[in-house]
């Protein structure tokens, strides 16, 4: 195993047509069916850097900026973010095209944290990255900030410390109704 790999050597990128079998009931293409060709394209570029079988830990926000529609040519492009010891973001971009006018359209950025296993399913460690731009220093970075984010978010709402009158505030201009004992 290679001790670091260049970002270019597990970036990926996927182009599908969208057909009518793939949309929802208000005839756009239904996310869950984005969803998953997202994880499939993680999953390729996270075992092409580690060059193992990887599992899905977990996905950092996915926010569907602009529909898809059938007919369009949706691309997915998927890079190396960050590596840790055994895990790794894989960036995603997701763009729609249609293909009679031109028309691009960027509908989904999106961060899967992927898990190397070896042959018996334990984690197992993986390739460092290259950094060469700063571009690529920029990604790191955020992608160690999120997970102290997601780190500070869980022990601040963890259910045993959770001190419900600091956050009562929040609830006055909410379209919730309070019926406490």
């Amino acid at each position: 195993m290679n001790l670091y790999k260049h970002i270019s050597e597990s970036q990926l990128s996927i182009s599908e047509l969208m057909l009518p079998s793939h949309s929802n009931f208000s005839g756009k293409i239904h996310g869950g069916h984005i969803l998953n060709l997202m994880d499939q394209i993680a999953f390729a570029c996270a075992s092409k850097h580690s060059e193992n079988y990887c599992v899905t830990a977990s996905v950092n926000k996915v926010d569907f900026l602009n529909p898809i529609e059938v007919g369009e040519l949706v691309t997915m492009k998927a890079s190396i973010n960050f590596t840790g010891r055994t895990s790794m973001v894989v960036g995603l971009r997701v763009e729609s095209e249609n293909i009679r006018t031109g028309e691009k359209k960027h509908c989904n950025s999106s961060y899967f944290t992927m898990v190397a296993k070896d042959e018996t399913g334990k984690s197992t460690p993986i390739p460092g990255i290259v950094l060469t731009s700063k571009d690529e220093i920029l990604r790191f970075v955020r992608s160690i900030k999120r997970q102290e984010e997601a780190k500070d978010r869980t022990s601040r709402f963890n259910s045993k410390s959770f001190e419900m009158e600091e956050f009562l505030p929040l609830l006055i201009n909410s379209n919730s109704k309070l019926l406490l004992p």
